[in-house]
């Protein structure tokens, strides 16, 4: 077959959400990938890897257990990178089974190879083998996510200088590390190692990071790690990055120099669109390589070619990319569906965990809401001290003239599932009033939101309708 109702170049999140859409609306769909798997950046050197990799090391280092065991205590002694790699391919080989199974069962045909435009409605596809196959299609989506940022001035060699990819296939656990770039790579990055005892450098040239997060919860991540042994060096750029055989060598526009056994090059992601001849299209692409559409339908400047996932930049999830996917390919193959939602939670797989839903303080005070805080820790529930939590913490912001929910950070053991629970309050308009009147279960983790929202609750004005009428007399 070499006409389709849509041809997906890209088999990462939002190929995969977009194909299975096309499938279950019976239309003829091909997906291209220029890798020999399928499954995109995110199953074989972003998402799944580098939390497959975060669980390992809380697993085989016996993080969660050292609150009760001592600092020491380490659930295997001698931790070796084929130990973190060992579940690392076992998730990615479970991964691409399921879906190849997936395409097969929704009737996606898949092809690998090289992708490039030849006109507006006909690709080329190159194979590894040099086979060139020609293709045509009613519509085209563009999700071929990113590729690593790799300036000139740092030597990479593979081994002991590399990026978030060669990171992966690291041969060695290096005593020390230094990973550049405080985004949410490097910090995933540099937090999981740091649980892992090595010794850990963050460097970022800007005097802040993870500026998207409310800076209160920043401050408390950043207590947190620095109290896991891991140094941040903010505020000043690199000026030289050296290739010492033994060890990397790092000079800091501020004079100081740091050494370590591995460097991690975290700085940024480009959009992988170099070598699609989106010029024979018409389309053009920002300084980043990524791609501008339309955030409600995803259509690109040019209206049968889609674009979704990584390659249109913020926010740059899996999460957001599946949906983004769908709803290109509802858009593009003219079927209804329902909207995204307007609040999308953000996870950040750090040691600890980081998620959010909703607006920060900042964000809250920009808009001149007036509002009110609720803050819970999580050593005050009992399934915190069950757990033996020392840290963690749920922040809520609720507005005090309409008393509804407008924001909830958490850093912490389970911050990533326990945020949904903010996001449906979110979507549905509720109040902090929906956090006092219901019971949570006992213990749970979950229990913060109530303590946060009593919190909250108890500094807030008293509602008239709940006031209690007193006895009218005679």
């Amino acid at each position: 077959m070499s006409h389709y109702d849509l041809i997906i170049i890209g088999s990462g999140p939002a190929g995969r959400a977009a194909a299975i859409q096309a499938g279950k609306l019976k239309r003829r769909v091909l997906v291209v990938d220029a890798n020999d798997r399928l499954g995109g950046v995110s199953v074989h050197t972003g998402t799944i890897p580098s939390k497959t990799l975060r669980e390992t090391v809380l697993n085989l280092s016996g993080w969660r257990e050292r609150s009760f065991y001592g600092r020491g205590y380490r659930a295997k002694e001698e931790i070796s990178a084929e130990d973190l790699k060992a579940r690392l391919h076992m998730t990615l080989d479970h991964e691409v089974d399921a879906l190849e199974h997936q395409f097969n069962r929704n009737h996606v045909d898949t092809l690998m190879g090289r992708a490039v435009f030849t006109g507006p409605n006909a690709i080329k596809v190159t194979s590894d083998a040099g086979k060139v196959v020609s293709l045509t299609a009613d519509k085209f989506l563009i999700s071929t996510g990113t590729v690593t940022y790799r300036p000139d001035n740092i030597p990479f060699n593979g081994s002991t200088i590399v990026d978030s990819d060669e990171f992966l296939e690291m041969g060695q656990i290096p005593r020390s590390l230094i990973v550049v770039g405080a985004g949410v790579i490097g910090v995933e990055y540099a937090s999981m190692f740091a649980a892992l005892d090595v010794t850990v450098t963050l460097i970022e040239p800007r005097e802040t990071f993870l500026d998207f997060i409310d800076s209160y919860t920043v401050a408390e991540f950043t207590h947190q790690v620095r109290e896991n042994g891991m140094s941040l060096r903010l505020g000043s750029a690199i000026t030289k990055v050296e290739d010492a055989d033994n060890h990397v060598e790092v000079s800091l526009e501020n004079g100081r120099h740091v050494r370590a056994e591995m460097l991690l090059f975290a700085a940024g992601r480009m959009g992988a669109t170099a070598g699609l001849g989106l010029n024979k299209v018409g389309l053009e692409t920002d300084h980043r390589g990524r791609i501008e559409v339309d955030r409600k339908s995803y259509q690109t400047a040019v209206p049968h070619i889609y674009a979704a996932g990584d390659v249109i930049g913020h926010p740059s999830l899996a999460s957001t990319s599946l949906q983004q996917g769908r709803v290109a390919a509802c858009h593009a193959l003219e079927t209804p569906t329902l909207p995204e939602s307007p609040w999308f939670p953000y996870g950040i797989y750090s040691v600890p965990e980081i998620s959010t839903c909703g607006m920060s303080e900042e964000e809250v005070k920009e808009r001149a809401i007036p509002y009110e805080v609720g803050i819970a820790r999580f050593r005050e529930t009992s399934r915190g001290h069950i757990m033996g939590l020392h840290h963690g913490m749920l922040k809520m912001l609720v507005s005090l003239k309409t008393r509804r929910l407008l924001g909830v950070q958490i850093v912490g053991e389970g911050a990533t599932e326990l945020i949904h629970i903010a996001q449906a309050v979110l979507n549905l308009k509720g109040t902090v009033d929906y956090f006092v009147e219901n019971t949570f279960n006992y213990p749970t983790l979950a229990e913060a939101y109530k303590i946060a929202g009593l919190d909250a609750f108890n500094r807030m004005p008293i509602p008239e309708e709940y006031k209690v009428k007193g006895k009218k007399k005679g």
